[in-house]
């Protein structure tokens, strides 16, 4: 006659060999092995390279803290650092302003307008590469959209890549396209998850729209708009993919933010060490950053 251990009996004999206390770091273990693997030790090595001199590949020699201070002497590193912070300035500021308006305009429930919020949630899920690849198709000036287009109506064909100011305008754009719907969909969250009683309130004191606007839903909105801009900023801020595709930093260093200029050192120089040094400071902006966005998470959350 076969024994069927029952779950009591198989709790028992866990408990009986200790393996009960063990079992749950023995399930973790897998995703340890993982994180160890993929985030601690790439951060370790990365450490230890940043303060290293590299050659074709190779340790030379420890060179200390030189890496980290020959950053303010690099007139590329600074020029680059300014480009990107114009355009994370600019993106989130745009992406923030467009957010708002579309999710006080759709915030509202219906059919038609769930179809509008899933209309405009559709970039957001698009792979960055084929975004830079679409975008590229559509600026350039010879077969491109853009060039069609004004071919069609007589015009000359803009020249958007081939400049400065535009390739650097029609990064903005991408990214504008792409990244707007983040911020509609954190700030709609915040609006309906409002209380609706000072808004009643100030209907039946007859206050216009925008007054109720301005005098209610900003004030209250003010924390997830916080949440959301240190968010997109900080995705802002490690912007490469979409770069990469339609630039690569140029023309010149037009549109190289901070992490072209760095995988360019990595790759075509090989500074391993100076690349290393670089980025570990972006990381650090981007550490403090995250920390920051997630004190304002938990202070919301009370």
């Amino acid at each position: 006659m076969a024994l069927v251990m029952t779950p009591s009996a198989t709790g028992r004999k866990l408990r009986g060999s200790g393996l009960d206390r063990a079992l749950p770091y023995l399930m973790l273990g897998p995703t340890l092995f993982l994180v160890l693997g993929v985030i601690v030790y790439p951060l370790i090595d990365g450490l230890r390279s940043s303060t290293g001199f590299f050659r074709f590949g190779r340790l030379v020699r420890s060179v200390g803290l030189d890496n980290y201070s020959r950053a303010f002497a690099d007139p590329a590193f600074i020029d680059a650092l300014l480009t990107t912070a114009r355009f994370v300035f600019l993106v989130v500021t745009i992406e923030t302003v467009l957010g708002l308006a579309l999710a006080v305009l759709v915030s509202r429930e219906g059919r038609f307008i769930r179809r509008i919020r899933a209309t405009l949630i559709l970039p957001m899920i698009i792979t960055p590469v084929v975004v830079g690849i679409v975008f590229r198709l559509i600026y350039a000036s010879d077969v491109g959209l853009l060039a069609s287009i004004a071919h069609a109506v007589g015009l000359d064909p803009p020249q958007i890549l081939s400049s400065g100011t535009g390739a650097f305008w029609g990064l903005v754009v991408l990214d504008v396209w792409e990244w707007t719907p983040l911020l509609f969909l954190i700030l709609l969250a915040g609006i309906q998850s409002m209380p609706v009683e000072p808004f009643e309130a100030a209907r039946v004191d007859g206050a216009s729209a925008w007054r109720s606007f301005v005098d209610h839903t900003l004030p209250l909105l003010r924390p997830t708009i916080l949440v959301a801009v240190t968010l997109r900023a900080i995705e802002a801020l490690t912007t490469f993919d979409q770069v990469y595709v339609l630039t690569r930093g140029g023309p010149g260093t037009s549109t190289q933010l901070i992490s072209i200029y760095g995988y360019q050192t990595f790759f075509q120089f090989q500074e391993t060490g100076y690349a290393a040094a670089m980025l570990f400071r972006v990381a650090l902006v981007v550490l403090l950053a995250a920390g920051f966005a997630v004190g304002l998470m938990r202070r919301r959350g009370r």
